[in-house]
């Protein structure tokens, strides 16, 4: 397969880009596959597996730079998001699996801690920022503080409607500093997400991925939807845009997820840091040495 049969004609990052606006999820078809260079389900393997060799090419790029110039070199940070079920896990283990786990700083945001209150709702995200050279994967991020936060009433409107601005701030303030973002709203219909909440249920093998809560959440879909329209909206700044992942279909979606990564690395258009020593002084040491 040549270098570019695997990839999409027009730039994915392109095709998925959440254009300005006010955002309404339910005029994006979840089941959608733009930009996918095969036929469906049966290529997914073989189209997902092509990226594999110029992403471990491009990832390694990005390593080498920050042992280069361990202070400025780029560091890239993947924001995934999502209802219940959107994938999130599928994606790292499917779409960042692809890649060497030594470069890979991934962190799942949970329930704040009683330490992490106790703090600005951006501590803990800071302290989890992936490192030069690093690929950063946040499962779940600080949008969980305008959307849970939201839905479940955890703080007046007066405090959580004040930190769309802070979010932009903040996005703004690591593309500045060289934190290169790709920020994946995963984007699953109802009708999917029963199905894969059912496919727990009846599966004893996935009964661990159960949990009650999923129920609850599933219980406000609607409010979700709104606060994640809200977010979409509002935090889709041109330093910073969002991405909508048609999710219903896995496989297009963990492929899709690693062709966006593919092209942010490219974009940064890394070469190969020159040595730092005299080579022909360390060809002769090694000769004698042989």
């Amino acid at each position: 397969m040549s270098h570019k049969k695997h990839h999409s004609t027009t730039p994915l990052s392109q095709l998925l880009r959440l254009p300005p606006g006010k955002v309404r999820l339910a005029e994006h078809d979840t089941s959608a596959t733009p930009g996918f260079p095969g036929k469906g389900k049966a290529d997914a393997a073989k189209f997902t597996a092509a990226i594999l060799p110029e992403l471990s090419d491009l990832q390694e790029r990005l390593y080498a730079s920050s042992q280069a110039d361990p202070e400025n070199a780029p560091k890239v940070l993947i924001v995934l998001q999502g209802m219940d079920t959107a994938g999130k896990g599928g994606v790292i283990r499917h779409s960042i699996g692809l890649v060497d786990p030594q470069g890979v700083q991934i962190r799942a945001f949970k329930v704040p801690t009683a330490e992490e209150r106790a703090h600005h709702f951006l501590w803990r995200i800071r302290k989890a920022l992936p490192t030069p050279g690093m690929i950063g994967i946040f499962d779940r991020s600080h949008y969980e503080d305008v959307l849970v936060v939201r839905v479940d009433g955890l703080f007046p409107e007066s405090e959580w409607s004040r930190r769309y601005a802070e979010i932009n701030e903040f996005e703004a303030e690591l593309a500045a500093n060289g934190t290169h973002l790709i920020k994946c709203m995963l984007n699953v219909s109802y009708g999917a997400q029963h199905d894969r909440l059912a496919a727990r249920l009846d599966d004893p093998t996935k009964h661990w991925k159960f949990s009650i809560d999923d129920l609850d959440s599933r219980a406000k879909w609607p409010a979700y939807a709104e606060a994640y329209e809200a977010a979409l909206t509002l935090c889709n700044s041109e330093t910073a845009p969002w991405h909508i992942v048609p999710a219903d279909h896995k496989w297009y979606r963990n492929w899709a997820v690693a062709e966006l990564l593919r092209e942010k690395l490219e974009s940064l258009q890394l070469g190969w840091p020159p040595a730092s020593y005299d080579i022909s002084e360390q060809k002769r040491r090694l000769a004698e040495l042989s």
